[in-house]
């Protein structure tokens, strides 16, 4: 399921049922708005929400029952870690936490409401999964035809010192030409919050987690080597490698856990429509929208 329709679908279902409980709890025909003299109750903004999105909405929670019905029968487990690791995945689709968390806000929807429906999916995608056979010969196929991305990417280790202006990254550069501890000038001068108690340290990454300018500046230094300023959208950076990983070629028996998973997920994006409607057919499901 896609993050946008993850949400989209938590939305609405969050919408019409705050319209619904209105509805049985308050007269339906109380009026929520007004244009001139005519009037707009709540039964009224009821009907046009069930008309515009009731039906697949009603259908997305028959779906999430009958899912987590049959995970219950099958045992089958998921647990905080698994949830929060979909979790960190849909965060990097939108572009980190604070992205996602708008999308949620102007959305009207929240994180519990987020997470139950990933505990939904990644239910589903066990029990699929476990119906998926993966041959040996399908994963040597994909080996033999995919080798150069199956390569692990070359990685740096390194520290910098993030400050606002040229002139501070100067007097910072000149400071380091002197002697004084990369480390501690991080501590009192970086702007980056989150590495700057750490002396500055970022730890290993690959060409494509920084932008442009420091990846191309990183990787081409030696290991101890400080670099001038670099300047980027975040300001000027002192950069300090502190290690190197090279790229090994890839092997069919180091790429085979990524391999399968590989396969598993494009096979379960298949294979779920049908796996669904049969397992729907086990369940006696009155859709009295449809009726």
């Amino acid at each position: 399921m896609s993050k946008n329709k993850i949400i989209m679908i938590i939305a609405a279902v969050v919408i019409i049922a705050a319209v619904a409980i209105g509805a049985v709890a308050m007269n339906k025909s109380k009026v929520v708005a007004t244009v001139g003299d005519e009037k707009i109750t709540k039964d009224q903004l009821y009907d046009a929400l069930l008309a515009q999105g009731g039906s697949s909405v009603l259908d997305s929670l028959i779906e999430q029952k009958v899912i987590s019905k049959e995970a219950a029968k099958q045992n089958i487990k998921v647990t905080d870690k698994e949830i929060n690791a979909e979790l960190e995945n849909l965060k990097s689709q939108y572009g980190g936490e604070d992205a996602l968390n708008q999308a949620l806000a102007s959305s009207g929807v929240k994180l519990s409401e987020l997470k139950k429906d990933l505990k939904t999916n990644i239910e589903a995608k066990k029990m699929v999964e476990s119906t998926i056979n993966i041959k040996d010969s399908e994963m040597k196929s994909y080996f033999d035809q995919n080798k150069d991305s199956l390569a692990t990417e070359a990685q740096v280790k390194a520290s910098h010192i993030l400050v606002a202006d040229e002139k501070t990254a100067k007097e910072v550069k000149a400071k380091l030409d002197k002697g004084e501890d990369f480390a501690k000038l991080a501590k009192e001068y970086s702007t980056d919050t989150a590495s700057k108690s750490n002396g500055g340290d970022l730890g290993y990454f690959k060409k494509g987690d920084m932008v442009e300018a420091f990846a191309n500046k990183a990787f081409s230094m030696k290991v101890n080597e400080v670099s001038d300023p670099v300047k980027t959208e975040y300001g000027y950076h002192i950069i300090k490698v502190t290690g190197k990983k090279e790229a090994p070629k890839a092997t069919y028996e180091n790429s085979k856990a990524k391999i399968k998973q590989t396969l598993l997920d494009q096979k379960y994006q298949t294979e779920y429509p049908t796996w669904l409607q049969k397992l729907k057919k086990k369940y006696d499901i009155t859709n009295k929208l449809d009726s």
